[in-house]
């Protein structure tokens, strides 16, 4: 009973660190980097890779598409979840103030995909993986942002936020209209009418969980079949999710919300670091340097010059006012952490290039090498600016 109390305690105290998601990612990455790169790296890969015995969905046959297909969906359940509040009740949802991060997210996201196809451009092959550079891993960027230490402004993590909410958004429409191939209609018309009854249940007022959960999983099934990305299934159904507060001052959504975020920070992306970090220090035979010279400069130098020129010239032109109290240094170093690719890069680079494990493996030297410089970079910005001006 003691141990178990006790558990719960550091359980409670883990979940409460807004640091603790980050660096638990980073450790899992460090992992299943050493790992790649020891003489156990044939026996990590397919512990992750092997076919399975026993799967109750022969399309996914090994842990690492259960991770990939199953597993993240429920990571982009809890990024549908978030999304929906934020733009109904919270950052997005008041125009003023979603302004400069939605023109910084989009700017964040532009720049890249541009420096990535310049770099790659002699290469047709390569295209496909303009939109790896694109994304921004929050639970990474915010775990170092927490790192930076104290005397920030706190409009910098809602800014922070916001943008890397944004960024999810897009990178979640990237996904549906750029990366699903072979459609089948018959598995899309059934996740059309299981996607109609989830709407029928919030539009009825259905507040029990249960038959949103169920209603969920069904979709994500039939999506995973119709050659749309399962991962899909997780935002569209976190959208039918009611929002809207009971006497208690709860909803369904918050409820959901409130209960995965801590197995989605501590369990699903480790889980995903482990299973797709993992990338041998050095390029493959008979790779280039092309792909992740791209995909580095592309979060290092793409992500900083989108967001941070966007915010300089929106202030420039009285769009939109910068967030209170940050100076220019630091959202300078905010610019930099949003070259966090990580979570959402490695996912999209498995998606621009299912049919070559030497491109993904080449994609993902370059977003271990631009997210960990970005990350180190934006630390060091963001501790020299607390006493410094514009």
């Amino acid at each position: 009973m003691a141990v178990s109390r006790g558990f719960k305690r550091a359980w409670d105290a883990l979940t409460r660190n807004e640091a603790a998601p980050g660096l638990v990612l980073m450790a899992c990455a460090a992992v299943a980097l050493v790992l790649a790169n020891s003489p156990l790296a044939q026996s990590w890969h397919g512990l992750f890779n092997d076919p399975l015995g026993w799967t109750p969905v022969p399309k996914l046959n090994s842990a690492h598409l259960w991770i990939n297909d199953g597993l993240m969906a429920v990571f982009f359940f809890v990024v549908g979840l978030e999304i929906k509040r934020e733009i109904l009740d919270g950052a997005l949802s008041d125009a003023r103030r979603r302004r400069l991060p939605v023109i910084a997210a989009i700017a964040g996201m532009a720049v890249p995909a541009l420096i990535y196809l310049a770099i790659t451009h002699g290469d047709p092959a390569l295209h496909a993986g303009w939109a790896i550079p694109s994304a921004t891993d929050i639970a990474f960027a915010i775990g170092v942002l927490a790192l930076a230490g104290k005397g920030l402004p706190s409009s910098l993590r809602l800014f922070l936020l916001t943008v890397a909410i944004v960024d999810d958004l897009g990178a979640v429409m990237v996904i549906a209209f750029f990366y699903t191939t072979g459609l089948k209609l018959v598995w899309l018309g059934i996740s059309a009418v299981i996607l109609v009854a989830l709407i029928a249940l919030n539009r009825f007022n259905v507040r029990a969980l249960t038959p949103y959960i169920l209603g969920a999983i069904a979709l994500w099934y039939t999506v995973l079949h119709s050659g749309i990305h399962a991962t899909i299934a997780g935002v569209l159904a976190a959208l039918t999710v009611p929002l809207a507060l009971n006497r208690q001052h709860d909803s369904p959504l918050l409820r959901l919300e409130h209960a995965l975020v801590a197995p989605n920070g501590f369990i699903i992306v480790p889980l995903f670091g482990l299973a797709n970090a993992g990338v041998h220090l050095a390029l493959p035979e008979g790779g280039s340097l092309a792909l992740p010279l791209g995909i580095a400069l592309g979060l290092l130098l793409g992500k900083q010059v989108g967001i941070f020129g966007s915010i300089l010239l929106a202030e420039r032109l009285g769009i939109a006012n910068r967030p209170k109290g940050a100076t220019l240094p630091q959202l300078w170093g905010i610019s930099l952490l949003c070259g966090i690719g990580f979570t959402m890069s490695l996912f999209i680079a498995g998606l621009a290039f299912p049919a070559s494990a030497i491109l993904v493996e080449e994609a993902k030297l370059g977003i271990l090498g631009g997210s960990i410089i970005a990350a180190i970079a934006g630390m060091i910005v963001l501790k020299r600016s607390k006493n410094a001006k514009d």
